[in-house]
């Protein structure tokens, strides 16, 4: 089968001689990245004006069109979510943030923005000429129905399921061209060891979990800390709706509490949108497809679909929280740290769950440049931050000192719970 389509089958420099001066270009989002055709279009820095590229949570190491055109005279970049090498380009004035709502991301593709060029990376297809999508299914779908050419780069490196009932599958036929060669290891997610702080924040937040949760975990130290303690606690029958699927839910999965046993949506199967974590991850993916539905965007973050599940529990991180309980989750002043994600979709699907719960975890203090003590939870959130999440949509703030549960209390009573968890030295003043 995968003969008929041969002749789509081309290197990735005539492929990239589908971008046109103008274009606008899609390379996806997280750890799966178009290397090859990264490479061949950035190499017509000289053939191409106004050629712009839109990316995200990229945590590899180098993007060529950005890294060769630093003067961007051929290439400007824009990324949905700064990433940890994102942030680099940004202090050099490389990267232009793009804010957004994950859920909202395909339905900007299908009415209001404009694609040209696809780069899809795909796993080694299957007999038939029916390729995964690795390990960011993304809004992919959606973004190559709506693009002029759909280049499929296949990465021999990446994990082969198809999903279930082909919700991670791309087909031969839909590429325009297909490109192939040999890949870089797949880019890997660590995490430090748990502060004291982090350690506490995560056994308030598990105090509160009840047996056969559905958990959806963001990536950073908070919540895979409270995946280790769920691994080692006595709760079971756990389950998984997550944006990022990471080494927090193998390690739930290693403990045997990773059954998915009690989801009313998509039960028995660990649902996810990207995965990014270690080499380790990527394994399981690859030699456990059956364990996986592997979704894109619109069925991952869709809150109504969280909210048919019982005890929906959603875990992410912040920056910054006020006495009314907004939250900045991605900014330092003006200075854009990430993006919001799935955030907002995540607290509202939590809301919707009979038992849900979202939670905002964050250390109650921080040291600044000068060795100074400073409250990460403040009257009112600084000018020129982001408020990344409004005070009608954050339930549950923890830090180390305990959760805060807002939903129906007043402002003041709301100023009350959330200085209780502040840091000691803060919360008279506060």
């Amino acid at each position: 089968m995968v003969q008929n389509y041969m002749s789509k089958f081309v290197t990735p420099e005539v492929a990239a001689k589908a971008v046109r001066s103008g274009d606008w270009v899609d390379y996806g989002f997280g750890a799966g990245f178009p290397e090859l055709m990264d490479r061949a279009l950035a190499a017509r820095k000289e053939e191409l004006k106004d050629v712009k590229i839109r990316g995200g949570l990229v945590i590899r190491p180098r993007i060529e069109v950005v890294e060769r055109d630093p003067e961007q005279s051929a290439f400007t970049y824009y990324s949905w979510h700064i990433g940890d090498y994102e942030r680099k380009l940004q202090s050099r004035g490389l990267v232009k943030f793009l804010p957004m709502m994950l859920r909202a991301l395909p339905e900007l593709y299908r009415s209001y923005i404009r694609v040209d060029v696809a780069f899809v990376p795909v796993s080694k297809p299957d007999g038939d000429g029916y390729c995964g999508l690795g390990i960011s299914n993304y809004a992919w779908r959606t973004i190559f129905e709506n693009a002029r050419t759909v280049i499929f780069e296949i990465n021999e490196r990446l994990p082969k399921l198809q999903g279930v009932n082909g919700s991670h599958r791309v087909h031969l036929s839909e590429a325009t061209y297909v490109v192939e060669g040999v890949h870089e290891p797949l880019p890997l997610r660590t995490y430090k060891d748990p502060s004291p702080v982090d350690i506490q924040i995560a056994r308030n937040v598990v105090a509160e979990i009840p047996d056969g949760a559905v958990l959806g975990l963001g990536v950073g130290g908070v919540p895979f800390t409270v995946a280790k303690m769920l691994a080692e606690s006595d709760l079971k029958d756990l389950g998984c709706w997550t944006g990022t699927i990471s080494d927090a839910f193998l390690a739930i999965h290693k403990a045997g509490k990773l059954t998915n046993a009690r989801k009313e949506v998509d039960a028995g199967y660990s649902t996810w949108n990207l995965a990014m974590g270690s080499q380790e991850l990527y394994d399981w993916l690859e030699n456990e497809p059956e364990l996986f539905y592997p979704g894109d965007v619109d069925h991952v973050h869709s809150p109504e679909r969280m909210g048919k599940m019982s005890n929906f529990i959603s875990i992410n991180g912040g920056v910054q929280l006020d006495l009314m309980g907004q939250e900045n989750a991605e900014s330092a002043g003006s200075r854009q740290l990430s993006g919001i994600g799935g955030q907002m979709d995540f607290l509202e699907g939590a809301f919707r769950s009979r038992g849900g719960r979202g939670y905002i975890c964050i250390n109650s203090s921080r040291r600044d440049k000068e060795g100074n003590l400073r409250s990460n939870i403040v009257p009112t959130i600084p000018g020129g931050s982001t408020i990344s999440v409004p005070r009608t949509m954050v339930e549950c703030v923890a830090t180390e000192y305990g959760v805060a549960h807002l939903h129906g209390l007043s402002l003041g009573e709301r100023a009350a719970a959330m200085a209780a968890i502040a840091h000691p030295d803060f919360r008279e003043e506060l």
